[in-house]
């Protein structure tokens, strides 16, 4: 038994390895001097950051980016928070079935969905519209929040919310300042990660960012297409630690919340 608890954590650390590592080759590749992609690099330098962050191209990207993802975030959470909230707390059948149909942009390929949202916004003249790119963003999100605050929801007692209304409270009352409160740190998780969903996605975008709205990972894919540029491998650091930040903050979040 012994033995193969160390072979399953042997196993594990090298599934660790494989995944990290070629996030450090990047890391290390970004603060290389040269005019091309190496590893090693021959020198060290942070050109390739001053580049980026004294762009305006890559910052306007990166300014779309956040804008399309903040808004993709609080359209995703506030419909996911009250349709998980009516999946747990409402008295109807078929749940399974909605749920089922929710989940379902996680299960349809990507590339169909773009196809799908491309042929819709041509005709409505949404191309390029920051707001419409956050609301398909905002779609592909709302799976993921949904599975996050089920779970949240579920694990608030009903007699809780009994209780209040028993004392005289509203259901309006009861929702706001005791359901919400209450399911703060699953709201919180699901904004970072239908923040994280939109700012990294692709392919959306590539179908529905004309030139005004061209988000970071678009202007990222035709780099790469037209130029390898050592600046990407930058770009990518920034990325990573911005994810790493938000699910800091998240996590802290939690811990304070607990």
């Amino acid at each position: 038994m012994f033995n193969q608890i160390r072979l399953v954590n042997f196993i594990s650390a090298i599934l660790c390895v494989v995944l990290i590592a070629p996030i450090l080759i990047v890391v290390v590749m970004s603060f290389g001097a040269s005019s091309y992609m190496i590893f090693p690099p021959d020198s060290l330098s942070t050109r390739w950051y001053e580049e980026f962050f004294s762009s305006p191209e890559w910052m306007s990207s990166l300014a779309s980016s956040f804008l399309i993802a903040l808004l993709a975030s609080v359209i995703a959470t506030t419909l996911g928070f009250l349709g998980a909230y009516s999946l747990v707390r409402g008295k109807y059948g078929n749940k399974k079935l909605i749920i089922s149909f929710c989940l379902l942009p996680l299960i349809v390929p990507t590339i169909i969905t773009a196809v799908a949202l491309y042929f819709t916004s041509v005709p409505l003249e949404l191309v390029g519209s920051k707001i419409w790119i956050a609301v398909c963003h905002a779609a592909l999100a709302i799976p993921v929040v949904l599975l996050i605050l089920l779970s949240s929801l579920q694990g608030i007692d009903v007699s809780v919310e009994r209780a209040a209304e028993g004392m005289g409270a509203s259901k309006l009352y009861t929702f706001t300042r005791i359901v919400i409160p209450m399911a703060a740190p699953g709201i919180m998780s699901a904004a970072f990660f239908s923040f994280l969903t939109s700012f990294d996605e692709l392919i959306v975008s590539l179908f529905l960012a004309g030139l005004e709205s061209e988000t970071l990972p678009v202007r990222i894919w035709n780099s790469l297409i037209m130029n390898m540029e050592p600046v990407i491998a930058s770009i990518s650091t920034v990325l990573i630690l911005i994810t790493i930040s938000l699910l800091l903050i998240e996590l802290m979040v939690r811990k304070l919340r607990a």
